[in-house]
């Protein structure tokens, strides 16, 4: 958890439920990303299909994707996921859309609920393209969906009286063009291959596969976000947090510090799926606390070269850093594999 105030915790269902909160806005949009999450949680491992252009050529590719989840030491779990290979909603298009993300929430389980459910179809409604990719609009709508959501939640946690917070990883699959956006410190970490001359391979003949860490963690700490906070007229102490008491300086909600510097303006990037891509690996900053980039990539990998299915990979994945690991916070991961299909 990023905030170390001793805030009552709440329990709330699962993430494979929507939670009962009557403080929430019931869109057609927002109903349908339920609908859509409550699907995926009932039926076989969520798969979609993307096509990738090379050297005048296609490839075809397979998404295949799926969370697990461990509260860990903690009395209750505070974060939510979303796996929507379809992710198309009340806005279908020519271009295929996939969604998946993690919510880290402190302070209780609210916000990352409501998070879960409102952001994506934000997005969407923000002008998400569908017809025709364009990159720069695309950013353009993440960045104005993030911004919605935190308005209308916390419109919704002042009416509501509750402060609680979340911390965001984000990603999108627009045709062969994959966005990451994320707020806090929970990260997306990328398994790709060198390019393939030969020069590289293994003992195996295999190609070596590298982490490279698509985020950038948003902490009080930071040079960079500490600046910011103290223009707002905030302070981070000692101990590395902003006001004492919250490590992120980024996150949905956390009412009482947005006076004081915390935003949820999101980093967002975007790259090309190719060939070398394998999979991405989103988690939590449990998961983060004792699993390295290279180290999750080849846990993963592993697992994944002996042809276990991804939701077996997600969950061992979690098993490993709460049981082996001894993660004792809230632990998430997603794990998003690109097949090529043959």
């Amino acid at each position: 958890m990023a905030e170390s105030s001793d805030s009552t915790l709440l329990d709330k269902e699962s993430v494979s439920t929507t939670a009962n909160n009557k403080r929430e806005a019931h869109s057609d949009s927002s109903d349908s990303v339920t609908k859509k999450l409550r699907s995926s949680d009932t039926h076989e491992e969520p798969k979609a299909e993307i096509t990738v252009p090379k050297n005048g050529s296609e490839l075809y590719f397979e998404i295949e994707a799926d969370a697990a989840e461990d509260k860990g030491s903690r009395q209750t779990m505070e974060d939510a996921s979303v796996v929507l290979p379809d992710a198309d909603l009340e806005f279908p298009g020519k271009l295929r859309c996939a969604h998946f993300a993690i919510y880290d929430g402190h302070g209780g389980r609210l916000a990352a609920e409501y998070a879960r459910k409102h952001l994506h179809a934000n997005v969407l409604s923000a002008g998400l393209p569908r017809e025709l990719l364009d990159v720069k609009a695309a950013k353009k709508a993440i960045l104005e969906g993030f911004r919605r959501t935190d308005e209308s939640l916390l419109q919704e946690s002042t009416k509501g009286g509750w402060q609680d917070g979340a911390a965001a990883v984000c990603v999108w699959v627009l045709g062969s063009k994959v966005f990451v956006a994320n707020i806090g410190d929970a990260k997306a970490i990328l398994a790709r291959s060198s390019p393939t001359d030969g020069s590289n391979n293994t003992t195996d003949g295999s190609t070596p596969i590298k982490a490279i860490v698509l985020t950038r963690e948003h902490k009080a700490i930071y040079p960079q976000e500490r600046a910011r906070i103290q223009k707002a007229g905030g302070s981070v102490s000692s101990n590395g947090r902003l006001q004492a008491r919250l490590e992120v300086s980024r996150a949905f909600g956390d009412r009482q510090f947005k006076k004081v510097g915390v935003i949820a303006t999101p980093d967002v990037h975007s790259f090309d799926l190719t060939e070398r891509d394998h999979f991405v690996i989103l988690g939590c900053d449990g998961l983060w606390g004792v699993f390295g980039p290279s180290d999750a990539v080849d846990f993963v990998q592993k697992l994944l070269k002996e042809e276990l299915s991804v939701k077996a990979v997600s969950r061992r994945l979690v098993r490993e850093a709460v049981r082996e690991r001894q993660c004792k916070d809230n632990c998430s991961a997603v794990v998003i594999a690109f097949r090529k299909k043959q």
